[in-house]
């Protein structure tokens, strides 16, 4: 299920975007990955940590206050790429958070199989093919904050409940069956329709 959220690439958007995400997540926590922007960092050391005690030093005076502490299953790796001349010409990758043994177990058991960025790229390519608005280099920039946000959730809405996907379509037979992720995510039991979607109130702002 794609989720998206307009606005600058600050620390405060950060917040609101992983916070709305994390929302969602229920009680597991995934594998994080990312390029990196400091912020997520930040962030995600503030959604999830406790406050420990520190030793006292046996010296007169307050003792030392109380530190944030990662949780100990928290995930998260980064991917930094070198470019010369706009170009990639190095990719490295580091983990931020938790074990690397127990991420490099975690990627073994999903599509990835390496600490990437490539399919929030993608959606990214994909979300600038739905929407002109996002497009780069390009006189279809958006001219209210409003209608660009508006019309964004329209076209994830789409994306995820009314368009089907080749890859999630396909059967292990290689005959095929119209799939969308809402229905992979157990949200829809079928396609949508347009006026399935627009009929459903506030269904963009969820």
């Amino acid at each position: 299920m794609a989720y998206v959220l307009v606005g600058d690439r600050t620390e405060e958007s950060c917040r609101e975007f992983l916070r709305k995400l994390v929302s969602r997540l229920g009680q597991g926590k995934p594998l994080f990955t990312s390029d990196e922007f400091k912020s997520y960092a930040t962030m995600l050391k503030e959604m999830y940590h406790e406050m420990a005690e520190q030793e006292r030093t046996g010296k007169p005076g307050r003792p030392p206050n109380p530190v944030p502490v990662v949780h100990d299953d928290l995930d998260y790796a980064v991917v930094h790429k070198t470019r010369e001349k706009g170009r990639v010409v190095n990719v490295e990758k580091k983990v931020v958070y938790g074990d690397a043994e127990r991420i490099a177990e975690r990627l073994e058991n999903s599509p990835s199989k390496t600490i990437n960025t490539s399919y929030v790229e993608r959606m990214n390519g994909i979300l600038r093919q739905l929407d002109a608005h996002l497009r780069r280099k390009a006189l279809t920039f958006a001219k209210s904050l409003q209608y660009l946000k508006a019309k964004l959730n329209l076209v994830v809405a789409v994306y995820n409940f009314v368009r089907p996907h080749g890859t999630l379509s396909k059967n292990p037979d290689r005959s095929t069956t119209p799939r969308t992720p809402a229905m992979m995510a157990g949200l829809a039991d079928q396609p949508w329709s347009i006026n399935e979607l627009l009929g459903v109130p506030y269904l963009c702002k969820c």
